[in-house]
């Protein structure tokens, strides 16, 4: 059981840092950037204050065990629209000059797993939620 618990710490914790570097890269490269990529795409440039929103505040959200599952869920609506708008494209592994979606593909069934999971021993919400007294 506590293994169980550990590893799905780790998957979180993994998961939200990774999200939370990537938002935090869009607003640092300079957001304007990110939304000038999604309209060259075909997706409203306002999308990408959106997702770079979420990727920011859910990857904190995650790391600290706040609202998984619907974190999760959200983050696997920003895999799948990555993988089909931009990376299925490019096949498993890419073309070599841009990474397939292999890394996208990982982190949506990360974040499929939190989103089924039960609620962490170690976590936020555990703790503000439990009805057990624990």
């Amino acid at each position: 059981m506590i293994k169980n618990e550990v590893g799905a710490v780790i998957l979180r914790i993994i998961l939200g840092l990774i999200f939370f570097i990537h938002g935090f890269s869009k607003f640092q490269g300079g957001i304007s950037n990110t939304a000038g990529f999604f309209d060259s795409i075909g997706i409203p440039g306002f999308v990408a204050y959106v997702v770079a929103g979420i990727e920011l505040i859910g990857g904190v959200a995650l790391i600290l065990g706040i609202g998984t599952r619907i974190v999760s869920v959200l983050f696997a609506i920003i895999m799948l629209g990555a993988i089909f708008t931009v990376k299925l494209p490019l096949g498993f592994l890419g073309n070599g000059q841009m990474a397939g979606y292999e890394l996208e593909l990982a982190l949506l069934a990360m974040a499929i797993f939190l989103a089924f999971a039960n609620r962490s021993l170690f976590s936020l919400d555990n703790k503000v939620f439990n009805k057990e007294g624990k």
